[in-house]
């Protein structure tokens, strides 16, 4: 598609829900609304207020059009979550959320029947992390429904199907640890027949993929044109990435930043993945495979942070490195290169809403990012998407502690723009920016306070 200007992009993260208006000719967000994307006690499960959401959409989607005029619809989502659609084209189900608690018990069953990691570059993570468990455990919670289930879609494309009727499944999505995707063979795994749903994952499709124009129904209800087209969709850190790897050469990584911080290298130094850690094989835009790492980093920052706002600056940095305040791992035990471990701080615990805890906090979060993009053999400059590429002490010290050029991205959300480029492309540099390089002794104390960081935490791994 060629010659558009404003593309809508529905950004359906796992803390908010937003809806974006991307100019195309700039590469500008032009407007982004937001709503928190909560989910509901059930029965039968927790679920995500998908009705909510819709409502929310279609009255922004309404708003948009007026002032701006819509001229194409985009999709990025979270991943780890599934859709069950039955045969009259609606809901079989309520959507797991798959921090599910439920998910983890009992679990030997399914962790006996799921690939190795050799075959899908899936680890097995918590909860309902791999749609695989997901499935299973819904299956066995309710015999019946497998019966109603027609087409099987990942998350982007239950909003596509919305909006066009058109039911899909795209490679980033099916390709995220999902424990159902090859990565190598680019094809479903093993795991797809012996679930029994062979026969109902919707095909296959590219992210870029144009399924069709809106619905009638969404016309009326939008004022959008009837001919309005809407892409397959994407998932939220490919959608991060795909500007870069139109527009960069290799090696370089970026980093994903949101409720989860996903590194991912492309062109990195041969490294052999640990199966046991938030590594993974992602699957990009093309299919093909990227090392990839992760934790929870922007829950870790809202569960420290508690809503405080930003109030650091030199002082309380100084502060932190001479009196060598630290914060280890892990603030969300059941993920990260850390998982399982308690966090602790010292030699105590800043005050809250200080600018010591804010900086300390910021330094945690960068040398966890650090951890994870050792363990995909990163190689060359660093993007950072999202909001932390907004965060200077974050920066600065994900520089100091890698050596390598740290670039951040001018957009607000940092999966919209991509999303939007599905549409049509344009070089990463539009809205990459680089801040400016610190001077040599300070990025020497800040190596020595990592250095000291990651000492204490590697003696502890052996205890």
């Amino acid at each position: 598609m060629t010659g558009l200007k404003n593309v809508a992009v529905i950004d359906i993260g796992k803390t908010n829900v937003k809806l974006v208006m991307v100019d195309l000719q700039t590469m500008a967000e032009i407007c982004v609304i937001t709503r928190p994307n909560k989910v509901l006690p059930g029965p039968p499960w927790p679920h995500f207020d998908v009705d909510g959401h819709w409502t929310f959409l279609l009255s922004g989607l309404k708003n948009f059009h007026q002032r701006f005029g819509v001229e194409a619809i985009s999709i990025t989502t979270h991943a780890a979550c599934v859709v069950l659609l039955d045969y009259q084209g609606q809901l079989a189900a309520p959507i797991l959320d798959y921090e599910h608690d439920e998910l983890d018990v009992d679990a030997d069953e399914y962790n006996a029947m799921r690939p190795p990691f050799s075959e899908t570059g899936s680890p097995r993570l918590a909860g309902g992390l791999n749609i695989g468990a997901q499935l299973h455990w819904q299956f066995k919670k309710d015999s019946k429904l497998l019966s109603r289930v027609k087409s099987i879609v990942t998350y982007p494309q239950y909003w596509a199907h919305r909006l066009t009727g058109v039911a899909a499944v795209d490679v980033t999505s099916i390709g995220c640890h999902t424990d159902l995707w090859n990565p190598t063979a680019g094809k479903f795994s093993t795991l797809v027949n012996r679930l029994g749903i062979g026969s109902k994952m919707a095909e296959v499709r590219r992210p870029d993929d144009v399924l069709g124009p809106i619905l009638p129904e969404i016309a009326v209800r939008t004022g959008l044109p009837a001919n309005t087209q809407v892409v397959c969709g994407i998932h939220d850190s490919n959608a991060s990435l795909l500007p870069h790897i139109i527009s960069k050469s290799a090696p370089f990584s970026v980093v994903s930043t949101g409720t989860w911080v996903i590194a991912m290298a492309i062109g990195g130094a041969k490294t052999q993945l640990d199966s046991k850690g938030e590594n993974f094989i992602n699957v990009n835009a093309f299919g093909d495979p990227v090392p990839s790492s992760r934790f929870m980093g922007g829950r870790e920052f809202e569960l420290i942070q508690r809503g405080a706002q930003p109030c650091a600056d030199e002082s309380d940095m100084q502060a932190v490195l001479e009196e060598n305040i630290m914060l280890f791992p892990a603030v969300e035990t059941s993920s990260g290169p850390y998982k399982g471990r308690e966090m602790n701080w010292e030699p105590s615990e800043p005050e809250f809403a200080s600018g010591t805890r804010e900086v300390c906090l910021s330094f945690y979060l960068a040398l966890m990012t650090a951890k994870c993009l050792q363990n995909i053999g990163s190689k060359g400059s660093i993007v950072i998407e999202g909001p932390f590429a907004r965060n200077y002490f974050y920066r600065l010290m994900l520089e100091a502690v890698t050596g390598e050029r740290i670039l951040s991205s001018a957009s607000a959300t940092g999966t919209s723009i991509g999303a939007a480029m599905l549409l049509q492309r344009y070089p990463a540099q539009m809205f990459d920016r680089q801040p400016q390089k610190e001077n040599t002794p300070m990025l020497d104390v800040l190596k020595a306070y990592a250095t000291r960081w990651k000492s204490r935490v590697e003696c502890d791994n052996k205890v």
